[in-house]
């Protein structure tokens, strides 16, 4: 059965809010932010018929052209891809930790428990990213390997990497865009007193990171 085409009104809703969305988070958060690519028909929209991660990527503009600047996402929002996902660039306003859905839930409780200061949360189909302040990849090698256990299931969201917002900050109920699935906010972004997002430093987060991936795991991890 063909699924009945979208009124153009509420396309009009949907494009607003991922508007509303990618400028909140360059103009309040102050992340650089870039349109994602979008599903056409199954495909990839930047037209690789072989695409690893169709609709769920970076790829006209690139990564390199994510901005803060309220003109260029309008533009881009408005003009060029009023369907485009919003994606976050990392590593030199924000990066993050990500880890399998259950192992992060854990997670949260644990560090609550802990009363550790906790930044955004994100909600993606299978996993959770926790966001952090910046960090150099050096500087977490390092702090990595202090560890006696790296699971290969914990990722990291660093310079060069990406994350996709929630449309809306996630409280419409809008249909998912590109190929990402359901993103959502398990904690909202809060303000800073000087202006951007409390983001918490990764190192105290780290250690309990990888021991609630390394139990869900059952031991299956890597150096």
């Amino acid at each position: 059965m063909r699924e009945n085409p979208k009124s153009p009104k509420s396309r009009s809703q949907e494009s607003s809010a991922r508007l509303a969305a990618a400028l909140t988070a360059a103009v309040e958060h102050r992340w650089p932010v870039v349109p994602g690519t979008v599903l056409c028909g199954g495909r990839c929209s930047c037209g690789d018929p072989d695409c690893p991660a169709p609709g769920a990527h970076p790829h006209d503009p690139s990564l390199l052209a994510a901005t803060t600047d309220a003109r260029m996402v309008r533009w881009w929002w408005e003009r060029q891809s009023p369907d485009a996902p919003v994606l976050a660039a990392t590593g030199s306003a924000v990066s993050a930790v990500s880890l399998p859905a259950a192992a992060g839930a854990r997670a949260l409780v644990h560090l609550g428990a802990l009363r550790l200061p906790l930044g955004p949360v994100l909600a993606m189909p299978g996993r959770y990213a926790l966001l952090v302040a910046p960090y150099s990849l050096d500087a977490l090698g390092e702090m990595l390997a202090q560890l006696p256990w790296v699971p290969g299931t914990l990722r990291y969201h660093g310079p060069g990497g990406f994350l996709p917002l929630p449309p809306g900050g996630g409280a419409m109920g809008l249909p998912p865009a590109g190929g990402w699935g359901r993103v959502r906010w398990v904690l909202a972004p809060r303000p800073a007193g000087g202006g951007g997002v409390r983001l918490p430093q990764v190192g105290p987060l780290l250690g309990e990171l990888v021991d609630a991936t390394v139990r869900l795991d059952s031991g299956r991890s890597a150096y």
